[in-house]
């Protein structure tokens, strides 16, 4: 059930996302689901390996490559998706920097209880 409040979530986040930057244009409420639905899985499962593949030169950034490959990821999705259209590398950076923020708070508002066997 968790997951699914998450998917709505980061689904409107990416909604917010095309209101507030430029460049970023989704349709409707189906494409940004599917947009978060086909983020979650390009992130599961392309997003390692493009960090392993690119570990020596996300070392030399100190991890800011990391922003380069999220960015990647977007555009990758917008490639996907229809609804779905991000106009360049910029508006794609934003986007991704958008939606870590969405996740942190999403990361907030549905963490479980980490006391466990603790009473209260």
């Amino acid at each position: 059930m968790m997951i699914l409040f998450r998917w709505l979530f980061n689904a409107c986040f990416v909604l917010l996302g095309s209101y507030f930057l430029s460049g970023v244009d989704v349709a409707s409420f189906f494409s940004a689901l599917m947009v978060s639905l086909f983020l979650g899985i390009v992130n599961a499962i392309i997003k390692p390996i493009l960090v392993l593949l690119t570990l020596p030169i996300n070392i030399l950034t100190l991890g800011l490559f990391t922003l380069v490959i999220n960015s990647l990821m977007v555009l990758l999705v917008a490639s996907i998706v229809k609804g779905f259209d991000v106009h360049g590398f910029l508006p794609a950076l934003y986007l991704s920097l958008f939606l870590w923020l969405g996740s942190m708070a999403s990361n907030l508002i549905f963490q479980k209880d980490k006391s466990y066997g603790t009473q209260r």
